[in-house]
């Protein structure tokens, strides 16, 4: 690999990354082996594609050397998985029965992704394509991040175990100490906030859980999607764009939106974003209630206690904040009209969307 004087240690981490998986390579002797090798390394949270993910963070003058170093890595491992798969073939024995190849084949049934999984890859895909970060964070979280940090005073509802699941092991413990599964996506923004440098601009999807009563609305686990930018000075104007880049990437065409004010604890000001019902092109319908519109997510300014909780100054830093949930918006996509169903692992449902 060439010598180059970008950063040492990236450059150092590839090298080790490319040895040792050519090395694993080498020693495969199994197909299994030899996918298990390529998963762990060229995979989607593989090693060399973390270190690529990295790159837009290194200072400019060393952003290409790193690049191009994974690169080369990710090409000489690629084709040593590829001559070590057809020598494992070559070696494998003759089928040792007679095979009649006059029989019709039997066709393979065909894989697709769940939707709520294929409309979150559109969504990364938009926002990547926008300089966002792709952030994922722990479904295990705390009082402190979850609900402390966001702003909510400690008599809060949304605290109490109607609402939300705490962990037994935590019980009698406060803050950082008294576990739950996230209610939430929000609580990431601080982590974020607390690990990286503004201006930050990056999106969360994940799954949420809610003690809700389930119905064909309400489930008590679903995914949402979050989307923050933080910068100096960041319009309202920003914010109506990152939810038109939501909608227009769902439905495939512009969608007609509007902001209502309305309170949230870790956002000031806070606005309730509605879109025109899809149903019925805005003219009323049972969707809609009659009115043409659709609540669809809430948005606002991440509120100045948020920011300071993310060791940014408010009087120097703002931003603006949306979560949308995630599968409503793919309830809306297909005209479904039971949340349950996507959650169902019922094959026939599911079939529909390969």
């Amino acid at each position: 690999m060439a010598k180059s004087s970008a950063d040492p240690v990236a450059l150092t981490h590839v090298a080790a990354i490319h040895l040792s998986a050519t090395d694993a390579v080498r020693r495969a002797a199994t197909i299994a082996e030899l996918d298990a090798v390529r998963r762990q390394v060229l995979g989607r949270s593989g090693t060399l594609s973390a270190i690529r993910r990295t790159i837009g963070q290194l200072a400019e003058q060393d952003r290409k050397a790193v690049g191009t170093a994974v690169t080369e890595a990710q090409r000489d491992i690629t084709e040593a998985l590829a001559q070590q798969e057809q020598e494992l073939l070559d070696s494998e024995p003759a089928w040792p029965m007679p095979v009649d190849a006059s029989l019709p084949g039997i066709v393979p049934g065909n894989g697709g992704l769940h939707p709520t999984v294929q409309m979150m890859y559109d969504l990364n895909d938009a926002f990547t394509a926008l300089n966002f970060e792709v952030y994922s964070g722990p479904e295990i979280s705390s009082e402190l991040f979850e609900f402390d940090y966001l702003n909510f005073p400690p008599d809060h509802p949304a605290r109490e175990s109607m609402d939300t699941f705490w962990l037994c092991e935590s019980r009698g413990h406060r803050g950082a100490d008294r576990l739950c599964l996230r209610p939430h996506l929000t609580g990431a923004s601080v982590r974020y906030m607390l690990s990286h440098k503004p201006p930050l601009r990056f999106v969360y999807p994940g799954r949420v859980y809610r003690n809700e009563t389930t119905d064909a609305r309400h489930e008590r686990a679903f995914f949402q999607y979050e989307v923050l930018i933080v910068d100096r000075d960041v319009p309202l104007t920003a914010g109506k764009f990152l939810v038109s880049t939501i909608l227009d990437t769902v439905f495939g065409h512009p969608v007609r939106t509007r902001m209502r004010t309305g309170f949230f604890p870790f956002v000031e000001p806070g606005f309730e974003i509605d879109m025109e019902c899809q149903v019925c092109g805005g003219s009323g319908c049972r969707t809609c209630h009659g009115v043409g519109w659709l609540e669809i997510m809430p948005g606002g300014s991440p509120h100045p206690n948020v920011l300071r909780a993310g060791g940014l100054n408010p009087a120097e830093w703002t931003g603006f904040y949306v979560n949308v949930g995630l599968d409503r918006l793919v309830m809306m996509r297909y005209g479904i009209n039971d949340v349950r169903l996507m959650h169902s692992s019922d094959m026939r449902f599911l079939s529909q969307f390969h």
